[in-house]
């Protein structure tokens, strides 16, 4: 990455170093160097939230052996004023040295994760800064331990500084730049001239990393085609291929967060091609064309919009179809996930409850922290928006005759509202009707700020498209969101009369063992001849613990093997009478 030409900021720049001196006991150390411009008291402060997932999360609980010292290495009076907040006694120093460690081992997209394989560093969660108007530079310098090669975020870097000196115009770049440290794979390509890096951790020999950097570029093509616009200088994708999941958009960057064994089945593949969608997306709708509360930010507390559902909801009509459009995804396969998001509204009683708009100001206290009663109390503005999204699109392609669509109303919205103030409610709803050529007042009346039923037939006749029956019993659940990158979206391209079913489910891999749960073991009860697992020598009584070096969790059996086709080989671990075994099994039909 070359350096790049940073803008003027308050005076001399906060300087970080991050050190790892044993990553696998979870802790990462922070030394930072902060300016005092002769002032005799400073303030320091760690955000308690972080843009994008709206929940306060309390970062320096995470927080321990904080100091402060000068130069001379003389103890400096700090005082804690609030759980965020410290003043720092300078004695006239010029610069006052910080030390501190945090404590990682959330695998979250919005927290710090650290340990003997890689890290993962959150801005709001690390870095404690000045309480100051206006800009100021933020340097970090990163000490990798070995055997890691890398450390990469969307800052810029300095051919000054070494390999890992990266620079943060302002304190809102610093948040919204997370770091990787590891050893991953790194997949590199360019559209309309901008680069992008897809970094995998964990591919393990199971993940397809070229297939999906390749899938990755044509879901960028599939954006630009819309926006025609790239908003970045470089974007990077850091892709933990973790047994976790979820994803968080940043300004030039993301995190997401899934499993190796998604890429072994068609419809989990489709999932993460879904998430990367969403997320890319976020580049343009939210981070750069965003609701007007959104920024600039309060990091100490709570920001409220009444418009998270143009935010994440209309995100989540697009990430589908955006897969669709770059053509990784059938017209059936499409359709399939609009229903699952059709079929999670109206199985929610809270949509007769909870308006979209109430559901975008309260997700501070109701989206991330749901209960039992969440369901009749509580709609997620990513199911309800991605539906009224469809239903807009649907009515201002067929006000238009098909001329015009919710394409065109983003592409105006950017041009018009895209940059440091943002749109308010009041302005999207005018310009959405303003392409629409009519007035949409009953319209966001009804779907936005009530809880009456939603009325899909004119869309659905439009479109050419019907509700059909419920999906016979043992079909998989419609997804619950994770957060905060939303459901499935609809079609916004007319289709046949009849939604074809889905397409049949792929063979599994057949071993042929019984087995049964026992404290929390998965033990072989029955093998029978004929199977794979008496060929080739399992037992009864023996303990499976893992194919093919993944650790197999005692409830999900019949899901791993569902990654893996008739005819593959694997190689199971068995404990039998306490001692390891491996065995190689061709696994059956």
């Amino acid at each position: 990455m070359q350096p790049e030409t940073l803008p003027p900021s308050n005076g001399e720049p906060i300087r970080y170093t991050l050190t790892f001196p044993a990553p696998e006991t979870h802790y990462v150390e922070v030394e930072a160097s902060i300016p005092t411009g002769g002032a005799p008291q400073l303030e320091l402060f760690l955000p308690v939230w972080t843009p994008g997932s709206y929940r306060v999360r309390d970062y320096p609980r995470h927080l321990e052996a904080l100091r402060v010292e000068s130069y001379g290495g003389n103890p400096l009076r700090l005082e804690k004023v609030r759980k965020n907040r410290w003043r720092v006694t300078t004695w006239g120093a010029p610069r006052v040295h910080l030390m501190y460690r945090l404590y990682g081992r959330e695998l979250t997209v919005r927290t710090n994760f650290i340990d003997a394989d890689f890290a993962l560093i959150n801005g709001a969660a690390t870095f404690l800064t000045l309480t100051e108007p206006g800009p100021r530079v933020h340097e970090v310098a990163v000490v990798l331990p070995k055997p890691w090669r890398e450390a990469i975020t969307s800052m810029p870097s300095s051919a000054q500084g070494g390999p890992f000196l990266f620079h943060a115009p302002d304190h809102d770049t610093l948040v919204d730049s997370p770091i990787y440290c590891g050893s991953p794979m790194t997949y590199r390509f360019e559209v309309e001239g901008v680069p992008h890096v897809l970094v995998n951790e964990g591919e393990d020999g199971v993940w397809n990393g070229p297939r999906s950097a390749a899938d990755a570029e044509k879901i960028v093509r599939a954006a630009h085609r819309l926006w025609r616009t790239m908003p970045y200088p470089r974007f990077l994708f850091i892709n933990l291929i973790t047994e976790a999941s979820g994803g968080l958009e940043h300004q030039d960057s993301t995190v997401l967060m899934t499993s190796r064994w998604k890429s072994r089945r068609r419809e989990g593949y489709l999932e993460w091609l879904s998430l990367v969608a969403h997320e890319h997306f976020h580049a343009w709708n939210v981070k750069r064309l965003r609701p007007a509360e959104l920024g600039p930010f309060d990091y100490d507390q709570e920001t409220y919009t009444r418009s998270l559902w143009v935010a994440e909801g209309i995100t989540s009509y697009y990430d589908d179809l955006l897969v669709h459009r770059a053509g990784l995804s059938s017209r059936d396969e499409y359709l399939r996930d609009f229903s699952k998001t059709l079929r999670a509204l109206q199985k929610t009683p809270g949509r007769r409850t909870q308006t979209l708009e109430a559901a975008s100001f309260d997700t501070w206290i109701k989206y991330y922290q749901p209960d039992e009663n969440s369901p009749n109390s509580a709609i997620s503005y990513y199911i309800k928006g991605a539906a009224v999204a469809f239903l807009l699109d649907a009515r201002i392609r067929r006000g238009s005759a098909g001329d015009r669509s919710l394409d065109d109303v983003m592409r105006l919205a950017w041009q018009r509202h895209a940059g440091e103030r943002g749109f308010t409610a009041a302005e999207f709803e005018a310009l959405a009707a303003e392409v629409a050529g009519e007035d949409l007042t009953a319209f966001f009346d009804a779907t936005v700020r009530g809880t009456e039923e939603l009325d899909f037939a004119t869309a659905l006749e439009w479109l050419g498209l019907r509700f059909g029956e419920e999906p016979v019993a043992g079909a998989p659940p419609s997804p619950t969101p994770p957060e905060p990158e939303g459901e499935r979206a609809a079609t916004a391209t007319p289709a046949p009369a009849v939604a074809p079913p889905p397409p049949p489910p792929e063979k599994a891999g057949w071993l042929g063992a019984q087995t049964r749960l026992d404290n929390g073991r998965l033990l072989v009860t029955e093998v029978r001849r004929g199977t794979p697992a008496f060929e080739y020598g399992l037992s009864v009584d023996d303990e499976l613990l893992a194919i093919d070096d993944f650790r197999v969790p005692a409830d999900k059996l019949a899901e791993r093997l569902a990654a893996y086709r008739p005819g593959d080989q694997v190689t199971l671990l068995v404990a039998r009478r306490e001692r390891l075994r491996r065995l190689s099994v061709t696994l059956g039909i």
